[in-house]
């Protein structure tokens, strides 16, 4: 008598933080969905459940253990569901996790998400299991995320990985603590990963690395240590070009560069190729030059709005959005009246702000003496956004009657009736349309109303039919 097929296991991945943390969730669910588990949205029928985590923001912390102390009483019911905590705070907090949440049964970090299985199963064998590697073995490239199988949300955009870490020593940062240094992929395997997704029918990719302006410099380095002769690296300008230039891929984007790493070749190359996006995320930080040196961002407010302004003259319709923070140790009062005026000449289409949040181990958060009072931090805050606000409702003001063509990305969240989509210029746009459009078709919408963080239009026509297959795990490159 042979025993009855047990049912797979499912689980459930939650994302706290940026878009590498996503791209890292893919990842573990991909090698779960390899693992014979099935994925689930609901997490009363979890039997796994990841908390792929951030630690930019203090409230970061308060994110994972709430969640955490939620699903203590979740595992309480359910013995034998199992708790995996992975991601940035993992990495940084490994010893916190595991002293304030003995339940969890396996804690692992940024450098080692390609062995989640293998250590779910060990913790399975072993009990409580704790795995933090202090770095990623920089010649081993089948460890970068985009090397490992992925289940993917969207089927018609993917992320790519074309490097990880940060050789930057931003003040304010905890990043390369736990991301480690930089490490680039090899230029060819990355144009053949985007050519097998755009076999799958892919048409957008988004390139990713913590400063993709420097990518190579580490791979130029290591054949000159190699004795190769090597006199200039590959460019961040050549890959957008290539990846650009594959089959079947209708739209290049890319995040985050570094102003102070933002070169004339990449502004060229993002207006000679058709694929890449008239969007560039410029992260500013301040507007302040002592600020700025305070920081060690490696540039200063004159430099970094003639760099925006090179990239404007280059692209007359270039979308520009950046990040900001408020409050950093020693921001006066002048500092942050440069800070406005520097979001107002630089009129953003958008901007994500952020109030200063100490993390333990940067430079910044040592600079106890000159915090600044919460409610001095607030009202700036506030000024800011008003400013912001005032300058993307101009901006989307300015496009009412153009066409615009938007890739589906659903249903809107609040009306199921209207259907969202999103420009090159990355700004979405909610439509109406008469009959269903899937996910990941193109269409041409014609603007007719603006807000500060949307457009409403209305549908021209259909250009182009979605070509992704249905949600399925895809192995790159």
């Amino acid at each position: 008598m042979t025993d009855a097929p047990t049912d797979p296991k499912r689980y459930l991945v939650r994302t706290f933080g940026c878009q590498m943390n996503e791209h890292d969730s893919e990842r573990i669910a991909g090698l779960f969905d390899a693992d014979g588990m099935e994925a689930t949205e609901d997490l009363e029928q979890a039997d796994v459940v990841v908390l792929n985590t951030c630690c930019i923001r203090e409230n970061a912390d308060n994110k994972l253990y709430g969640t955490l102390g939620h699903l203590k009483s979740l595992k309480d019911r359910r013995p034998g569901m199992e708790i995996v905590v992975s991601g940035c705070l993992a990495q940084k907090d490994k010893e916190g996790i595991r002293e304030r949440a003995p339940y969890v049964d396996l804690v692992f970090g940024t450098h080692n998400v390609h062995r989640a299985t293998e250590l779910l199963h060990l913790s399975r064998e072993q009990g409580p299991l704790t795995e933090i590697l202090e770095a990623t073995v920089a010649d081993d490239h089948e460890l970068f995320p985009s090397a490992m199988p992925a289940r993917r949300e969207e089927g018609y955009a993917a992320w790519v990985t074309i490097q990880i870490g940060c050789d930057n020593s931003c003040a304010f940062c905890i990043v390369p603590a736990v991301r480690g240094e930089e490490i680039s992929r090899p230029f060819d395997r990355l144009v053949d990963e985007v050519r097998d997704l755009a076999a799958t029918g892919v048409t957008e990719v988004t390139l990713l690395g913590q400063n993709v302006n420097s990518y190579g410099r580490d791979l130029t380095l290591a054949a000159r240590q190699a004795g190769e002769d090597v006199r200039v690296r590959p460019l961040f300008s050549d890959l957008l070009r290539d990846v650009g230039a594959v089959d079947g891929i209708r739209r290049v984007r890319y995040t985050s560069p570094h102003p102070k790493d933002l070169r004339p070749e990449t502004i060229a190359a993002m207006a000679e190729t058709p694929a890449v996006c008239e969007h560039l995320h410029l992260p500013v930080q301040s507007g302040s030059d002592r600020v700025l040196a305070a920081m060690h961002r490696g540039y200063t407010a004159e430099r970094y709005l003639e760099k925006l302004a090179a990239a404007r003259a280059a692209m007359p319709d270039l979308a520009v959005t950046t990040d900001l923070i408020v409050g950093f140790p020693g921001e006066t009062d002048d500092d942050f009246e440069r800070t406005l005026g520097l979001a107002a000449a630089a009129e953003y289409d958008s901007a994500y702000t952020f109030i200063y949040s100490p993390r333990p181990g940067t430079e910044a958060a040592e600079m106890v003496d000159q915090f600044i009072a919460p409610d001095v931090v607030a009202q700036r805050f506030d000024r800011l956004k008003a400013v912001l606000e005032r300058s993307a409702l101009r901006k989307h003001e300015g496009r009412i009657g153009r066409v615009e063509e938007i890739v589906v990305e659903g249903p809107s969240r609040k009306d199921p009736t209207v259907i969202t989509g999103r420009t090159r210029q990355n700004k979405l746009v909610h439509f109406a349309s008469t009959s269903p459009l899937r996910v990941g078709t193109y269409a041409d919408v014609r603007v007719t109303g603006a807000a500060p963080h949307f457009l409403r239009g209305e549908l021209v026509e259909v250009t182009a039919a979605a070509r992704h297959r249905t949600r399925i795990p895809v192995t790159a490159g």
